[in-house]
């Protein structure tokens, strides 16, 4: 039986950036490398929450899969606006809130990379209140 989302697995530019991206400025956790068999960082697990994971991999964007459906990564947070002005003062761009067709809140950042991350406010009146406990 599935019982949630494990990790979502990434192929990025420069290991790095990525990593200082999703935690010195995201705030997020770095959980565990992947080394090679001569010593050298080719991936890092990073830490979301609860039993959620990133999973960052350097290669070549032009090798990543074809015909990949990717769309977004969605990361639920406790206080939107709080989140924004904490971005915000980490030097990451942030939209303004909005309101999405599943009446939650929302704002939207990228990475590094160009992925497009959701920050996702659950909300009474969002759909999602039929499955998601507050």
């Amino acid at each position: 039986m599935i019982t949630g989302i494990a990790h979502v697995c990434y192929t990025v530019s420069d290991l790095d950036r990525a990593v200082a991206f999703y935690c010195d400025q995201l705030g997020l956790t770095p959980a565990f490398p992947f080394i090679n068999d001569e010593g050298r960082r080719t991936g890092q697990y990073i830490h979301v929450g609860g039993r959620n994971f990133l999973e960052l991999f350097e290669g070549d964007l032009a090798d990543a899969a074809e015909g990949q459906a990717y769309r977004h990564l969605c990361l639920e947070v406790d206080d939107l606006q709080g989140t924004i002005d904490a971005l915000r003062a980490a030097d990451v761009e942030v939209t303004g809130i909005k309101i999405g067709k599943d009446r939650s809140h929302q704002a939207w950042i990228v990475d590094p990379d160009g992925n497009r991350i959701e920050l996702h406010k659950y909300n009474p009146d969002s759909k999602q209140t039929l499955w998601v406990e507050e």
